[in-house]
């Protein structure tokens, strides 16, 4: 198999963290277990070097957009330092553009701009953040937009931690919310990242229910990803779930390394680990 495809990493490097555009406390980082030395951030090329050590051949980095910015805890990376990662390891990055729907048709512009100047291969959307499930209406101009340019749309589905004891979020994320989208959207890719914990079942059926409804096992070490998704992953679902690591949730080598563990057919995690991503993404090498 050719290099495995993370469609879920952040850009976690001293500047991001620096500048408070990661989301996350100390807190969480301990909670999360993240080791010490890493914590105030990891450069691009150290970056690099852990996707080599695990077998990652190209990462779709996010643009995040989480919530108003207007709101304290609301915060951004924007479009232009994603592609300047992007456009330095073309090879090994992929951009996707953070949605937030509270900035309207402005924002739908951007999304436009990202997938047609910037070469942004999807988009991304966190629902916890802007307090409004996948359903809402305010959503729906963007879903119209990635639609019409032929790009996935990616949002986290289940609940949601404590990122932040400053800014507390519900998890307005249920899975179920994407049924409504994908009768709306028939031909728009919808990806329900997180596993959808607690409601990974109910993630399930929307990907077996809608022909362009798919999830991701992100955000959870795959030691312990749900017996139920493990099996949809290896079985009738083979084509319908992806990897990410979330990162940095989850270290790409650990990631890779508790997959392999995991006792998937061949097939399967070819489907897995990069063939899903590449067909859904429209990659180099698709």
């Amino acid at each position: 198999m050719a290099g495995t495809i993370d469609i879920v990493c952040n850009l976690f490097t001293p500047q991001e963290v620096e500048n408070g555009q990661t989301g996350l406390d100390e807190e969480f980082k301990a909670q999360i277990r993240m080791p010490e030395e890493i914590r105030g951030g990891v450069t691009i090329e150290n970056y690099l070097g852990r996707m080599d050590r695990a077998g990652i051949e190209r990462s779709l980095l996010v643009s995040v957009r989480a919530g108003d910015i207007n709101i304290k805890g609301g915060f951004e990376i924007p479009y232009e330092r994603v592609h300047e990662v992007c456009q330095a390891h073309p090879d090994r990055f992929s951009g996707l553009a953070g949605i937030d729907p509270f900035r309207g048709m402005q924002g739908v512009r951007d999304l436009e701009q990202a997938v047609k100047e910037y070469g942004f291969v999807g988009a991304h959307l966190y629902p916890h953040w802007c307090g409004l499930p996948p359903d809402h209406a305010k959503y729906y101009p963007f879903y119209t937009k990635c639609a019409e340019l032929d790009v996935p749309i990616m949002m986290q589905v289940g609940h949601n931690l404590i990122y932040s004891r400053s800014r507390r979020l519900p998890s307005v994320g249920r899975p179920i919310c994407l049924d409504q989208v994908a009768i709306d959207f028939p031909e728009l890719k919808l990806i329900g990242i997180h596993i959808g914990v607690p409601w990974t079942d109910e993630m399930i059926s929307m990907c077996w229910k809608h022909e362009n409804v798919y999830t991701a096992g992100d955000a959870y070490a795959p030691k312990y990803w749900p017996k139920s998704f493990v099996h949809y992953a290896n079985s009738y679902g083979r084509e319908k779930v992806m990897f990410g690591t979330d990162w940095p949730v989850i270290d790409p080598e650990r990631g890779v390394a508790e997959v392999d563990e995991l006792g998937f057919r061949e097939e399967s995690k070819q489907l897995l680990m990069r063939d899903n991503a590449l067909r859904v993404f429209k990659l180099p090498g698709a």
